[in-house]
C-alpha cells in the first residue's frame, strides 16, 4: 500500500510539475514576445523600427484617421486595393512615340507590357509590386528586378482616368532607376543595398511603405517596449516629440520632402535625416540654391510658404501650424479658415480691402491659396497630345487677381 501510494503522490506531482512547467514557458513566451514587438528594420543610426499597426495599442484613434491621410497612402503594395486605372481592352493601351504600351490583369497580378516601334520590338513585360501615390491626383508604378526598384513608363492620371507617361519620362524607355531621393518622400524607410544611396538595390524585406508614425516620430521598438513595461506612465518616452523642437526643426521635418531641389540634395544617405534634425546640416545647398529661380508649386510648399507674408511676419508659424498631419483634411474648407481667422479678423479686412465681401463662411484657400499648373510636373495622354500640368495648391498666400 505505502509502495502505491507513494508511486501515486510522485506520479501526481510530476504531472502537477510538469503542467505547470508547460504554463510558465508558454506564459513567458507570450510574455516576452509582447514586450518585444517585431523589429520590421534598422534605421542606419541603430534604432529599430517596428509595425505600424503596433501603434494602434495606445494610439488608436489618431491611427485610424492618420490611415486616411495621403501620406500614409503615398506608397502601399499594388494590389487590387490600390491600383487605380482601366485595364479592361479598348482603354487599357498607351500609344507614345517610340512605344506602344498595354495595361493587364493576370491572376489578380497587374503588369505593364512595352513593345518599341524601333530596334527590338519585343515585348517586354513588367510587373507593377509597388503604387506611388494616394491616386487624389494621380499614381506610379515601380517594379522589382531582382533587388533592383525601378519606375515603368506608365502612370494613372487621375483627372482624365487615363493612362500617361511618367511625368519627365524618356519617351521610350521602358523604366528607369529608383534611388532613395525618389523613395524618400513615399516610404518610411528603405534599407539600400549601398548605404551611399547611389544605387537602387534595396533589402525587399526593410522597406516600410507609406509615411507613417514612425518617418516623424522616429524608430519606436524603445518607446513600446518602455510603455508596455510601464503602462500608467502616460508621458510618451523615447520618441520625437514636436513639442521640444525649434520652430526650424519643425519646418526642417517638413521640408526634407517638401522644398524642391533643396530636398534633392541631402548629403549621404536621404533617410539618415530623422524628425528633429538640422536640415542645414545634411542639404548640400541649403543656402545655396538660386532664389532668382520661379518656385515651382510641385514639391517645393517649402520655399513657397518661406515667402508668405504670413510667414514672414510671423515668429512661430510652421506647417503644423494650419496643418494636423494625422488627418486628412482634403477638402474640409471650414478647418482651414478657421486656421486663418484666427490670425485675420473679417471685419479688419473688409475695411482695408477694396471689396468688402469676405464672410467667415468662405473658402479662404480658393483665393488665396490657388490651385497652379505646375511647369515641371507636365504628363503626355499620348503621342499626339501636348503635355498637360498637374494642378496644385500653391502654398505662396497673397492676394491674387
Amino acid at each position: 500500500m505505502n509502495n502505491k501510494y507513494t508511486k501515486y503522490v510522485i506520479g501526481l506531482i510530476f504531472m502537477v510539475l510538469t503542467v505547470w512547467g508547460v504554463w510558465y514557458l508558454k506564459n513567458t513566451i507570450e510574455i516576452s514576445e509582447y514586450l518585444e514587438p517585431k523589429v520590421v528594420a534598422t534605421h542606419y543610426n541603430g534604432e529599430n523600427y517596428i509595425a505600424a499597426d503596433t501603434c494602434v495599442e495606445c494610439h488608436a484613434d489618431i491611427f485610424k484617421n492618420h490611415i486616411e491621410t495621403a501620406h500614409f497612402n503615398t506608397s502601399a503594395i499594388a494590389d487590387e486595393v490600390h491600383v487605380k486605372g482601366v485595364f479592361e481592352e479598348g482603354s487599357n493601351e498607351l500609344n507614345l512615340k517610340g512605344v506602344r504600351l498595354k495595361m493587364i490583369e493576370d491572376n489578380h497580378n497587374f503588369y505593364q507590357l512595352s513593345k518599341s516601334k524601333f530596334g527590338d520590338t519585343a515585348v517586354v513585360k513588367s510587373k507593377l509590386d509597388i503604387v506611388i501615390g494616394s491616386g487624389v491626383k494621380g499614381q506610379s508604378y515601380l517594379s522589382w528586378e531582382n533587388n533592383g526598384l525601378s519606375q515603368i513608363q506608365v502612370s494613372y492620371f487621375e483627372p482624365t482616368n487615363a493612362w500617361v507617361n511618367s511625368p519627365n519620362f524618356p519617351d521610350y524607355a521602358f523604366s528607369r532607376p529608383v534611388d532613395d531621393n525618389c523613395l524618400k518622400c513615399h516610404v518610411t524607410f528603405a534599407e539600400n543595398k549601398n548605404e551611399a544611396a547611389n544605387s537602387n538595390a534595396y533589402n525587399r524585406n526593410k522597406l516600410l511603405l507609406g509615411i507613417d508614425c514612425q518617418r516623424c516620430h522616429g524608430p519606436l521598438e524603445k518607446h513600446v517596449v518602455h510603455h508596455r513595461e510601464n503602462p500608467n506612465e502616460l508621458k510618451g518616452a523615447y520618441v520625437d516629440r514636436y513639442s521640444n523642437f525649434t520652430r526650424q526643426q519643425r519646418l526642417d521635418a517638413c521640408a526634407v520632402c517638401h522644398s524642391g531641389l533643396q530636398a534633392q540634395q541631402v548629403k549621404g544617405n536621404p533617410f539618415s535625416f530623422l524628425a528633429g534634425d538640422t536640415l542645414s546640416e545634411y542639404s548640400k545647398n541649403y543656402q545655396n540654391y538660386n532664389r532668382n529661380l520661379k518656385l515651382d508649386v510641385h514639391g517645393n510648399q517649402m520655399g513657397l510658404l518661406s515667402e508668405s507674408e504670413c510667414f514672414v511676419n510671423s515668429s512661430k508659424m510652421d506647417c503644423i501650424t494650419c496643418h494636423n498631419p494625422h488627418e486628412n483634411e482634403r477638402g474640409k474648407h471650414n478647418n482651414f479658415n478657421a486656421k486663418c481667422l484666427s490670425c485675420h479678423n473679417i471685419e479688419d479686412i473688409n475695411t482695408t480691402a477694396e471689396i468688402n465681401k469676405h464672410a467667415n463662411s468662405q473658402n479662404c484657400i480658393s483665393c488665396h491659396m490657388p490651385l497652379v499648373p505646375s511647369e515641371v510636373m507636365q504628363l503626355k495622354l499620348d503621342d499626339e497630345s501636348d503635355a498637360i500640368p498637374v494642378y496644385i495648391r500653391t502654398h505662396l498666400i497673397g492676394v491674387y487677381k
